[in-house]
């Protein structure tokens, strides 16, 4: 019997949503795990998989993290009396010296936080988030060049296997 992974995205995953964009974008310096604030309609949207990632980032004001731009489909059948709103900001739970940790390097130029992704540990939605600073073009490429390579062996040693 299989065994599932808990970081693979799929029905019985722990995963809800991935910025796949942001490993390709940065280099990922340091990652933390933070808890999310949400309503009670948001939590029933993200154990359908109906939250995004993409263009999202981390607000440290007044000595709190916010996670902006992210956005949570609400479901019709859930809370008829509520007005939903998928792209509220929502406030990231964190120890006091890891969000002074982020607004001390966030400060410094090329510097910024990004969530990774969404995912349930236990009953609760957690964020990772990670300090990163930008690649360049050419690390891009470097990227995309090593993927590329690593998928064309993989057909390969499976080919070699078969025959």
């Amino acid at each position: 019997m299989a065994t599932k992974k808990g970081n693979s995205k799929g029905p019985g995953s722990s995963v809800i949503a991935q910025n796949k964009k942001a490993r390709f974008e940065y280099h990922i310096d340091e990652t933390f795990e933070a808890g999310l604030s949400l309503a009670g309609w948001e939590v029933k949207s993200m154990r359908a998989g109906k939250a995004q990632l993409t263009d999202t980032y981390i607000l440290v004001r007044n000595g709190e993290a916010f996670l902006l731009g992210s956005h949570v489909m609400p479901l019709n059948t859930a809370s008829t009396h509520e007005i939903a709103d998928p792209t509220r900001t929502r406030k990231l739970l964190l120890h006091r010296k890891e969000i002074a940790k982020i607004f001390s390097i966030t400060q410094d130029k090329g510097h910024t936080c990004v969530p990774l992704k969404l995912y349930w540990k236990r009953n609760k939605v957690k964020c990772e988030l990670a300090l990163v600073t930008g690649k360049q073009l050419h690390d891009k490429r470097a990227t995309e060049k090593d993927r590329d390579w690593n998928r064309q062996k993989g057909r390969i040693m499976r080919e070699h296997t078969k025959a």
